[in-house]
């Protein structure tokens, strides 16, 4: 199955940030990214697996951690 590959912008939108996020992502080689010539793209499962890596879970409600109001 062929990948879809995003620009950086797209990245930027999908993320709901500026481009100068992705760009930082792209040069700190936190994700993975194609070059071709001088353009830069991005992997969508990429992406995905970028926002499933870093996507921290709620704490469940611990018994007797949070005191209850009157």
């Amino acid at each position: 199955m062929a990948d879809h590959y995003l620009t950086v912008a797209q990245v930027a939108e999908l993320l709901g940030t500026t481009e100068r996020f992705p760009r930082r992502l792209i040069a700190e080689r936190r994700i993975e990214f194609l070059k071709v010539g001088r353009h830069v793209r991005i992997p969508e499962s990429a992406v995905n697996a970028f926002i499933d890596a870093n996507t921290v879970q709620p704490i469940g409600n611990r018994r007797g951690s949070l005191r209850r109001v009157a």
